[in-house]
């Protein structure tokens, strides 16, 4: 996969001092026929402010790149609180700083039944990611060409706003998000997530780390009802991960997505979109994640 070296931002990036989703889960409420329920620990810290990553040489790396780097874990990797983070708990740790699936995540995916409760997991950060965990992953594998440079994982709920302050493109509040673009990186409280697209019902199909894992999610209607994109992520689930969806078949969640989410949007020096993504449709973004043999 295509990659790009990011100058190297101060030392003190790779200590964020905000809480992630290792001490603030993902919302406590989903709609599905299994919610699943957590708690969120406030930040305790505040970081310092970041430097301004240096765009890259143009025509390197791309949305779709991130996108396809971002299904990597899809369906072997199980949701633990912490993974993706330092033993301090303060940034990203080497997992999010290394290049490639560890396959650690994957032997641990397998030795887990349908009622695997990440609960009782906390804190085995070398065994699978939590939401920030796996956005910081992402970003390092699709923007990054070697180990152990600094990394990009923090608060999950200001997630957006910190990839911003270091350049990669514009923060939106969410009172002003009004569509969802491929590769949009989202943040709300305790919970961040990425946009595969939109479908023309308005739903979103969308890629996170949620219990119980790495996953291809749709969000609901208003009234939680289904939508396009809770049933293409349930197509997609079940037909590229057939395995993972015989296990945990139930990827909806709730219309507050949309309308409690703030976003990164990519800048064009940072991931060009050579192939047109932000004027397609979620079922066309699929299209070229899952191309037809």
């Amino acid at each position: 996969m295509l990659k790009r070296i990011i100058a190297p931002t101060i030392a003190v990036l790779m200590a964020l001092a905000c809480a992630g989703c290792a001490q603030e889960a993902p919302p406590a409420t989903v709609v599905t026929t299994a919610p699943t329920t957590q708690t969120t620990t406030p930040p305790t810290t505040e970081p310092p402010p970041p430097e301004t990553t240096v765009p890259p040489e143009p025509d390197t790396v791309s949305i779709l790149d991130f996108l396809t780097t971002a299904t990597q874990p899809v369906g072997s990797t199980m949701y633990v609180w912490g993974g993706g983070w330092n033993e301090e708990d303060t940034g990203a740790g080497i997992e999010a700083v290394t290049l490639g699936l560890p396959s650690q995540w994957a032997a641990f995916a397998d030795e887990q039944d349908a009622y695997y409760d990440h609960k009782e997991t906390r804190y085995q950060i070398h065994d699978g990611l939590d939401c920030s965990g796996y956005i910081g992953w992402a970003v390092y594998n699709t923007l990054e060409t070697s180990d152990g440079r600094p990394g990009y994982v923090c608060s999950s709920t200001k997630m957006a706003q910190q990839l911003s302050d270091r350049g990669l493109g514009e923060y939106i509040p969410a009172e002003r998000v009004t569509h969802w673009v491929p590769g949009d990186i989202m943040s709300m409280s305790g919970h961040c997530w990425i946009v595969v697209g939109m479908c023309d019902d308005g739903s979103v199909l969308l890629l996170h780390a949620s219990p119980p894992g790495v996953m291809f999610s749709g969000t609901t209607a208003p009234d939680g009802s289904s939508t396009q994109a809770t049933a293409l992520a349930e197509q997609i689930m079940a037909e590229h991960y057939p395995d993972w969806y015989t296990r945990y078949p139930h990827s909806a969640r709730p219309y507050s997505y949309l309308t409690q989410s703030s976003a990164l949007r990519w800048s064009d020096v940072m991931l060009d979109d050579k192939e047109g993504l932000r004027q397609m449709s979620a079922q066309e973004v699929v299209q070229l994640l899952f191309p037809a043999d």
